[in-house]
């Protein structure tokens, strides 16, 4: 591509660049420019909402360009007080260290390993004495720091501000100076930080990194950002079927937004929304789990829900064995959840939102019952919902 045709192709998506004319420059340099992700591993698994920056890094990196994966071992230990209303609880840096290794090995399965060049931050703030901390600190002024949106919040709201959560911003800023940024990305939560970067690597005389910050990705109730806490995201280690199952559950406006954002291209608005929602989650499916993972999800998504035909899909299994005794269908229900699918569902749950309305049926025949004694066999289907249903062996 030109420097032009890779402007428009890697400014798509994005919710700010700053700026695009700055972009243009590096990318007329004819080098492969410095393209700085840092991640703090707090967490062992990453979800779909974390790699809308790490897919942004991939295309750099298919077009020559350099990624640097900077892992914040000692930023971690600290927690990025960004978009927070609350300190977050510190972590040990080998709690760090064991998150790191799971969420780079998750991260590889967009980023190409070999192309990828990792840092860890702890590299140069272990070596900093108490001295060069001060003269680091000197360069910020409080009031810039009260200028992020979360730290007024919490200073109005009367809530505690730990000093160390000040420091933050700084760090973020310096390992841009260590490894000379080109290009930092982040959330759009992150760019206060990354401006930081900016500012210091302008006082040591380096050219300063373009912003590019990327849009938060909503999660599939379509509303709220994607979070575990929340309840709807999608792991990047989700089983194969389960991951296809919540991307078709996702709506035809946000089916877009995870065009773009998660597989860097635009949806056919030609094509059917049905189809291009199997083609969506055949790709990212087989993204994570292999080629052949995404192709074998969908022939089992159409012969469980298109198809209708559960006797041949590929469920989960449960012995008859561990069945307690006196099943009843909702105590079969509920052992069903739990066992195959780890869910904890309340009685008046099972019973208004999966008996009551029809959803539960074993071998077809509805259970709408709740009370009345049923007993599977072996070979027997127990659909519970239209994403769940298992096999009795």
């Amino acid at each position: 591509m030109s420097p032009d045709q890779q402007l428009a192709h890697l400014t798509a998506g994005t919710a700010k660049v700053l700026s695009e004319k700055e972009l243009l420059e590096k990318l007329r340099l004819g080098r492969p420019l410095r393209i700085k992700l840092g991640v703090d591993p707090t967490a062992p698994d990453i979800h779909f909402g974390h790699t809308v920056a790490l897919e942004k890094l991939r295309q750099f990196q298919e077009l020559g360009h350099q990624a640097v994966l900077l892992i914040g071992d000692f930023t971690a230990t600290i927690g990025d007080p960004s978009g927070r209303s609350a300190t977050r609880p510190p972590l040990t840096r080998d709690e760090v260290l064991v998150n790191a290794a799971t969420y780079t090995d998750q991260a590889f399965k967009i980023l190409d390993k070999a192309k990828t060049e990792i840092v860890y931050n702890g590299d140069w703030f272990r070596k900093m004495n108490y001295e060069e901390i001060l003269k680091l600190n000197s360069r910020v002024t409080l009031q810039q720091m009260l200028q992020r949106e979360d730290f007024r919040a919490r200073l109005d709201a009367g809530q505690e501000i730990r000093l160390h959560e000040l420091q933050y911003p700084i760090m973020q800023g310096w390992d841009s100076v260590e490894i000379r940024a080109d290009v930092e990305l982040g959330g759009t939560d992150q760019l206060f930080n990354i401006l930081v970067g900016r500012d210091l690597q302008k006082e040591e005389g380096q050219p300063q990194q373009v912003v590019m910050v990327m849009p938060l990705l909503e999660g599939l109730d379509g509303v709220r950002k994607m979070s575990k806490s929340y309840g709807n995201y999608i792991g990047v280690c989700d089983p194969p079927q389960e991951m296809f199952g919540k991307l078709m559950s996702v709506s035809d406006e946000l089916m877009d937004r995870y065009y773009l954002l998660l597989l860097g291209e635009a949806r056919d608005p030609a094509g059917h929304p049905m189809d291009a929602k199997k083609a969506l989650a055949e790709k990212l499916t087989g993204r994570y789990h292999g080629g052949q993972a995404g192709p074998a999800a969908r022939e089992d998504w159409d012969t469980r829900f298109s198809k209708k035909d559960l006797l041949h899909a590929d469920l989960p299994e449960l012995c008859l064995a561990g069945l307690p005794a006196g099943l009843t269908v909702l105590s079969l229900t509920a052992h069903a959840f739990k066992a195959a699918f780890d869910l904890e569902k309340s009685n008046g749950e099972l019973k208004k939102q999966f008996i009551t309305t029809g959803s539960v049926q074993l071998n077809g025949e509805k259970l709408t019952d709740p009370n009345a004694a049923v007993s599977p066999a072996a070979g027997d289907v127990l659909k519970l919902s239209k994403k769940h249903a298992v096999r009795y062996v």
